[in-house]
């Protein structure tokens, strides 16, 4: 049995979707039917992205398990004899057998496009959304500004499409305009349920002049999805790209106004222990926070997560955490004494050493108390299921 990984544009116009219905015709319904013809036995894709209906794709990633010995990499020429014009195989290649797009750290690149002009143009009509008023670009760009970054998106989340967890991480949101069209292009680790169209919406409610940029913050603040704008047309919509993750990151940081944390990653592949530090965090995202980046950790490939709270010693170790129980360890085990000075050393870079109080309280408080996940219920290099547009 070999895998296969595929990477797929498509025409979302004339689909409901990516995801297979009973009483629709979607993506991965003509997919499966024209693999099945072309490897001679019953195939069934596995889709990294699953985009809504009339979203537009120009690399969306899926996999497939065969029998067939046909040479990977002509799998996407033949396959696209067999698929209609509106869909088409960019590539194919063999992956490993446990390789899957959705349990793969990845930034997925959107862009919303909106045609913003008196008239309509017909050659537009299908791949963008058509705003007659007149949009202020600057103010979206200052209104986009506070998007960026690790936070609760719960307001940009489609109640019937609500995840458990809503914390995401955009890693760049830009605005421009070319002659009458806008364009917004975000990268981000992940996107809730019609995530995109909705920070769409309310950034064009913004260009409009309805909202001020800075309600864009008390939106993010509210965690209430009444608060945002409308979720805009599908078809302004297109997955640009996907990019994998090569080489697991060192570290990874998250940082707002209501947490701040260290996750660091350097032992993983070596020891299969990493480092979670908890710099500060609100009362009321304490628990949260220590599920999803310990269960981060986890996916990536620890066996033991070491956690300490530097803010106060919050963490219960008769009580679970979701899929975790934690135990107190000694401070003085040498992993420990590994952290306090890769911890040290993270400020250094950041040049913080000497210059303001988080730095003076690292030299002179007391070693923080660390505990240990001792149980996981959860399997390892796994992760849970994500809505996506």
């Amino acid at each position: 049995m070999r895998r296969i990984r595929l990477v797929l544009a498509y025409d979302g116009t004339n689909y409901s979707g990516w995801q297979f219905q009973k009483n629709a015709v979607t993506i991965e319904e003509v997919l499966n039917k024209a693999l099945s013809q072309l490897m001679g036995e019953e195939i069934a894709v596995i889709g990294a992205s699953r985009t809504d209906a009339g979203v537009h794709a120009l690399e969306n990633v899926a996999v497939f398990d065969t029998e067939n010995r046909m040479a990977a990499d002509k799998i996407c020429l033949a396959l696209n004899q067999w698929l209609p014009e509106d869909i088409r195989a960019l590539s194919s290649e063999e992956t490993a057998s446990d390789w899957h797009p959705r349990k793969q750290n990845c930034t997925k690149t959107y862009e919303y496009r909106i045609l913003n002009r008196k008239i309509n143009m017909p050659t537009e009509r299908l791949y963008s959304y058509f705003c007659y008023f007149p949009l202020d670009v600057e103010k979206m760009k200052k209104g986009a500004a506070y998007l960026i970054g690790e936070h609760d998106f719960k307001s940009f989340c489609a109640p019937r499409g609500q995840a458990e967890e809503t914390v995401r991480t955009i890693y760049s949101l830009s605005i421009d305009k070319k002659d009458d069209m806008i364009t917004l292009r975000i990268g981000g680790s992940g996107f809730l349920y019609n995530m995109v169209r909705i920070i769409a919406g309310t950034l064009i409610k913004v260009g409009i002049g309805v909202y001020p940029p800075e309600h864009v913050e008390e939106i993010l603040d509210a965690r209430d999805r009444r608060t945002a704008g409308p979720t805009a047309p599908a078809k302004g919509l297109t997955l640009v790209s996907m990019e994998y993750e090569r080489r697991l990151r060192e570290r990874i940081t998250g940082e707002n106004k209501d947490w701040a944390y260290e996750l660091i990653q350097s032992e993983i592949e070596t020891t299969g222990k990493a480092y979670l530090i908890i710099r500060r965090c609100a009362e009321r995202d304490f628990d949260r926070l220590l599920l999803r980046v310990t269960h981060q950790a986890v996916r990536n490939g620890a066996r033991e997560v070491y956690v300490c709270d530097l803010e106060d010693s919050r963490i219960d170790p008769e009580r679970s955490y979701g899929y975790y129980v934690f135990q107190r360890v000694e401070p003085g085990k040498e992993e420990m004494r590994t952290a306090e000075q890769e911890r040290l050393a993270a400020f250094r870079r950041r040049g913080q050493t000497g210059a303001g109080p988080d730095a003076e309280d690292m030299r002179t408080s007391e070693p923080c108390e660390w505990f240990m996940t001792t149980r996981s219920g959860y399997p390892q290099g796994e992760k849970n299921a994500e809505e996506e547009e």
